[in-house]
């Protein structure tokens, strides 16, 4: 057993942010926004290579604000990827959209551009479009960009996990008419909780600042001509912010050589296959997951207990959408245009998925004894 906890991904912090911190305390900026809002909202702009940025208090709250902003109301049908967190397409429902969930594709395990061509069949008219970049490996955007360009319909692109990666020459979140960021605990840079709006749309990230500061119209007293939110980050949280971002590369690197690593070690377990990586792209390998072959009689949960007995977190892939109680009357749409796409005997592409899958222990302070303590472990299930 572990001689200390060893996490999926918990947060690694430096120096810096306490220098952030600090200058936050010193000059009594400790309510919500500040300098350090400000200067954190310019330096992820130019890291990511976008014009506006704002600072929220969730990466939920960066989506609902979109999602309000496109003016998308009750009964509007949004597409929404399944296998991913619910924070991704629970904002359209806040605003009684009609979901419809689109299956994943086995290349890289984010929406399927084949079954949003069959979406757009069966609804021709969607408000928006949320693929996400689930674990921080990019969707194949480029086809999903130009299937919404074609039908005139705008992208909110969940950067949540994908803070760092790349497609191209571009960051994602930078695709679509707006992209999505996490600062959460477990991300690869946090300011222990928060989130931010990206958008070339100047226009639309300050309507963004407007409704996350309780849209409190410009008057010498509080009035409000439309419904707003307390959603603006705080001057303190930002500060973390800016000493993480600072790190962002080096968190990054260290995600793909724990990923390099699990790769090459269990290269001579045929039943093991590391997830895929898109070859038009750069992850950033925020989780590092696996799938065990279907004929296998070792399942997730039996590595998952296995590593709990010796004090190790893992995670279960992302429940899809379309299997929660909530979302359970969601129309679902696979690559054939049915709700059912056998693959190797599982109801579909992200079920099948989510029935063979395991998160593995991600944590950038994890030493080579860690390491090497969770892969003998995984490897003596087999």
């Amino acid at each position: 057993m572990a001689s200390h906890k060893i996490f999926l991904s918990s947060p690694t912090m430096h120096g810096e942010e306490q220098k952030f911190v600090q200058e936050a305390f010193d000059t009594n900026w400790i309510a919500p926004l500040g300098p350090n809002v400000d200067a954190f909202e310019k330096e992820m702009a130019a890291y990511m290579g976008i014009g506006h940025a704002a600072a929220l208090s969730a990466g939920t709250a960066a989506i609902h604000l979109a999602v309000r902003i496109l003016d998308i109301h009750e009964g509007d049908v949004v597409f929404c990827q399944s296998m991913t967190f619910s924070a991704s397409c629970n904002p359209a429902a806040y605003e009684r959209a009609t979901l419809v969930f689109i299956d994943s594709e086995q290349d890289t395990w984010n929406m399927d551009p084949k079954a949003l061509e069959k979406a757009f069949e069966k609804y021709p008219h969607p408000k928006a479009v949320i693929p996400v970049h689930l674990y921080g490996t990019p969707a194949k955007i480029d086809e999903i960009m130009d299937i919404c360009n074609a039908h005139n319909v705008p992208v909110i692109e969940d950067a949540a996990e994908g803070l760092g990666s790349s497609f191209g020459d571009k960051k994602l979140g930078t695709f679509g008419a707006f992209g999505i960021l996490s600062f959460n605990g477990n991300k690869i840079i946090t300011t222990s909780g928060g989130g931010m709006l990206i958008s070339e749309d100047e226009a639309a990230i300050r309507k963004a600042r407007f409704l996350a500061t309780q849209a409190r119209d410009p008057a010498p007293y509080y009035q409000h001509s439309t419904i707003g939110y307390n959603y603006r980050m705080s001057n303190v949280t930002a500060g973390i912010g800016r000493g993480q971002l600072l790190h962002l590369d080096e968190h990054m690197a260290r995600k793909n050589a724990i990923y390099d690593e699990y790769r090459k070690a269990f290269a001579d377990v045929p039943a093991i296959t590391m997830n895929p990586m898109n070859p038009k792209g750069h992850a950033n390998n925020w989780l590092s997951c696996m799938t065990i072959a279907p004929d296998c009689k070792v399942s997730p949960y039996t590595i998952m207990d296995n590593l709990a007995a010796a004090n190790i977190e893992s995670r279960l892939i992302w429940k899809p959408m379309h299997l929660q109680p909530v979302y359970e009357k969601c129309d679902y749409i696979t690559a054939n245009g049915t709700r059912q796409n056998p693959v190797n005997g599982a109801g579909s592409v992200c079920e099948d998925i989510f029935n063979r899958g395991l998160c593995l222990p991600s944590d950038i302070k994890n030493s080579e004894e860690d390491m090497q303590e969770i892969i003998d472990i995984v490897k003596n299930c087999f």
